[in-house]
């Protein structure tokens, strides 16, 4: 059996391009929704049978072939790159309606899927700009717990206010974009 050198890319690099991927779907994906729902540009909802298939679908097939191009090709270089894009596009795609698969409908609004983004996207900036943590310093050891202590009063701030996400006029454009 032959020793291979193989050339991986640091992990913070990956991560930085899927946080990159992830942000830009959220960002097209919620621009598209609005200017549709708005009448600005056509109507790209795909419809089966009459049935709405929701974007998230796109992601959730999209992460199957990412990660299993992953598991059995193992990529490394640009594959490895465009693979971590892939993979922040499918994110993207998937929790962008993370309120409508973690309540089984309702409005496509819903501030749990502009939470969970939020927290998704923090996790990646992390790992993509978290430093290792021999090069952890006790300044570092104090912004860490300042944030933790801030994120954790953001939670309980959402938690307790229960506030809404849309303005009246996106009220009125999913109003009458209901069926």
């Amino acid at each position: 059996m032959t020793e291979h050198t193989f050339h991986r890319e640091p992990i913070h690099h990956l991560a930085r391009i899927t946080l990159f991927g992830f942000i830009l779907t959220f960002i097209v994906s919620r621009v598209m929704v609005f200017l549709i729902m708005a009448d600005e540009v056509p109507n790209f909802y795909f419809f089966l049978r009459g049935t709405h298939v929701h974007h998230l679908n796109y992601g959730i097939f999209l992460l199957a072939w990412v990660c299993g191009y992953s598991v059995f090709r193992r990529p490394m270089g640009r594959a490895s790159e465009a693979t971590a894009l892939l993979y922040g596009i499918s994110l993207g795609l998937m929790f962008d309606e993370f309120g409508l698969w973690l309540h089984l409908g309702g409005s496509y609004w819903q501030r749990a899927s502009v939470d969970m983004v939020i927290v998704v996207a923090a996790v990646l900036g992390l790992v993509g700009f978290a430093t290792t943590l021999r090069q952890f310093e006790t300044k570092h050891f104090w912004a860490a717990i300042i944030l933790g202590i801030v994120l954790a009063g953001f939670g309980v701030v959402l938690y307790t206010t229960g506030a809404q996400l849309m303005g009246p006029r996106l009220q009125e454009l999913e109003a009458a974009s209901s069926p």
